[in-house]
């Protein structure tokens, strides 16, 4: 079996409102599809790169540079191909080439569990068939204030979530905890809740806030500070009964084992879309349970729902609804859905990501 081609394909949609976190102001939403063409023509690898605000033509141009040592290349040595992808001095460590070979790998995935014809967590390790999940939203927007965000924790409820997470950070800390407040209100004692602060904090910042926030009863409190800041993150760890949740900015095995090695943190969020694909997911799955932590990953629901599924530190599933993206429902054949807090793991071969190739061209950007 041979690698023929190697194609990029990326989609922009506007969303109804913009929608801001601890930092950022989002206005659209970004797609960027990896396709990975064999000689076995049945058989064609899908994946999906961490979004790249910039010209597709980036994209491209780092697919063309790999494309020229893969094709005729066996798909199925995915440990090789790695290896030859990321080579610091050529590509660099971190960043927008390291996306990319993220999404080359995850569509190798595909073809490797599609050629055994098994779901991907199967062929990754089976641990289980379902897994928990959350809500990801309570974002700013003009005109949503407190009644707004309260009108969709209850929403998230009734679409059967027994989790859910919020936005802090953009507001002053007194807001924000009432923000939180509200939160749990709408939700009642027995839902989970999360927050995100997306870096906004100094680690001073986030203490007062933790502590504030505490009486809430949060299952996690993500990303305070920036991600490099590590003695930062530790000091918050060890100042709060919240437990830290962090790792969507980390990228490969290193980061993941520097972030581990500061104890700055209490739950890891690889994102395999980001940090290397799912090659090097596996990787920082070993060194969270040889240090005892759970693994809770950080977006594409549609990529992560089995990797949580195969291995046993597994802690719950990250899920987009239109809230935040408003084609969710439109993108792919299959949808996965929530019912009863936990999404069930696909069972068609391969990670089932099947686009909807005529919905997605009037958003193509070429």
């Amino acid at each position: 079996m041979k690698i023929t081609d190697i194609k990029y394909k990326m989609y922009k949609w506007p969303r109804p409102k913009p929608i801001t976190n601890g930092l950022y102001t989002y206005t659209h939403n970004l797609l960027s599809i990896v396709v990975v063409e064999t000689d076995y023509p049945e058989i064609t690898g899908i994946g999906i790169s961490g979004n790249l605000e910039v010209s597709p033509n980036v994209g491209e141009s780092i697919c063309e540079h790999f494309k020229k040592f893969l094709v005729g290349i066996d798909p199925l040595d995915n440990e090789r191909i790695w290896r030859e992808m990321w080579r610091p001095k050529l590509v660099g460590r971190r960043g927008i080439t390291t996306r990319i070979i993220s999404g080359i790998d995850i569509a190798l995935w595909d073809i490797k569990a599609k050629l055994a014809k098994i779901p991907l967590y199967k062929l990754l390790g089976g641990f289980t068939n379902k897994v928990d999940t959350y809500i990801a939203g309570g974002y700013y927007e003009e005109g949503k204030g407190l009644n707004e965000l309260y009108e969709e924790m209850i929403e998230n409820v009734k679409l059967g979530a027994k989790a859910v997470k919020i936005k802090v950070g953009a507001a002053p800390i007194n807001h924000d905890i009432e923000r939180v407040k509200i939160c749990r209100e709408a939700i009642g004692p027995d839902v989970k809740l999360m927050l995100d602060a997306n870096n906004a904090y100094k680690h001073y910042e986030a203490i007062e806030f933790a502590r504030k926030a505490e009486k809430y009863d949060i299952f996690w409190f993500e990303e305070p500070v920036e991600p490099d800041d590590y003695i930062g993150q530790r000091e918050i760890t060890r100042s709060t009964s919240i437990p830290i949740a962090a790792g969507e900015n980390e990228y490969t095995r290193y980061g993941f084992r520097d972030l581990i090695n500061h104890r700055a943190v209490d739950i890891l969020q690889p994102d395999a879309l980001i940090m290397g694909g799912i090659t090097e997911f596996m990787k920082v799955v070993a060194l969270a349970q040889s240090n005892d932590l759970d693994i809770a990953p950080h977006g594409a629901q549609e990529v992560h729902i089995h990797l949580v599924s195969a291995i046993s530190n597994g802690l719950i599933l990250e899920y987009y609804r239109d809230t935040v993206n408003p084609m969710h429902g439109k993108i792919w054949k299959n949808e996965l859905e929530i019912k009863n807090g936990q999404v069930l793991a696909p069972d068609r071969p391969g990670i089932g990501l099947e686009p909807k190739w005529d919905t997605l061209e009037p958003y193509s950007i070429k």
